[in-house]
């Protein structure tokens, strides 16, 4: 594919926008996926090319909590390792995948997604002490095997079911939660990443112009007023997904 001022314009302001989203409430790959899926490439294409971004965002985070002195490598990889392979076995159904069903598939998760948007679970999730037996130990590893899964698959909105299922599991705080999400979403995703690639479902040049966008965006909204931009955020992510979510289930096309 070409890639032309057009094309770069528009994934340009799409990872910026999904920046911002990611950055203030999450979800903001959706509009990265569609805005992939716009230029020309197929949706499974667009998927994988998010996966680009989706390293760099992993990385930059990681490198702001080590220059704060905050971090959890060790500790991570208790729930990075059954991601892992959870996401190799997603991704590779994923690539697999008829294009319509993916579409089909991806729309039934943004409305997943958009219930989770209108519930906030980070309400009422809150760390708490939890013996990690042997039995609870291997919950949480089929937990987070079923979380890569979804995360190799679809990587949109995977971060607060990351911090769902350290908290509900593992009894983790939520600073430390979000430690835990960078280390073990940068480690799965290079894999899934690596997945899409081989099948050649990975257009770089796009997936480094949407990396250059979404950091913008991140940088820019982690400036901003937090609380008042969160609200407005959910409400401009509840909007898109219904829309996007009635068009990769066929009601329309655009």
């Amino acid at each position: 594919m070409e890639i032309t001022i057009g094309r770069v314009i528009t994934i340009l302001v799409a990872g910026f926008v999904a920046g911002i989203m990611n950055t203030l409430a999450g979800g903001g790959s959706f509009i990265a996926l569609a805005a992939l899926d716009l230029t020309g490439l197929t949706t499974i294409a667009a998927n994988g090319t998010n996966r680009v971004a989706i390293v760099f965002q992993d990385i930059a985070a990681l490198a702001g909590f080590r220059s704060k002195g905050v971090s959890g490598v060790r500790a991570s990889l208790h729930f990075a390792i059954p991601a892992l392979f959870g996401a190799i076995l997603g991704a590779y159904v994923v690539v697999n995948m008829p294009e319509i069903v993916f579409q089909r598939v991806l729309g039934v998760t943004m409305l997943v997604v958009l219930v989770v948007l209108i519930v906030n679970p980070k309400k009422w999730l809150s760390g708490r002490d939890v013996e990690m037996t042997t039995r609870r130990r291997l919950l949480t590893y089929l937990v987070f095997f079923g979380v890569g899964i979804y995360g190799g698959a679809i990587q949109a909105g995977i971060g607060i079911f990351i911090i769902m299922a350290l908290v509900l599991t593992a009894g983790v705080d939520l600073i430390k939660a979000n430690v835990h999400k960078a280390i073990i979403g940068g480690i799965y995703t290079i894999f899934a990443l690596a997945t899409f690639a081989l099948r050649g479902e990975v257009h770089w040049g796009l997936g480094i112009v949407l990396a250059v966008g979404n950091s913008t965006g991140a940088w820019f909204s982690s400036r901003l007023a937090v609380e008042k931009g969160q609200q407005v955020v959910r409400i401009v992510l509840g909007i898109s997904l219904v829309i996007l979510s009635a068009r990769y289930l066929g009601l329309f096309t655009f």
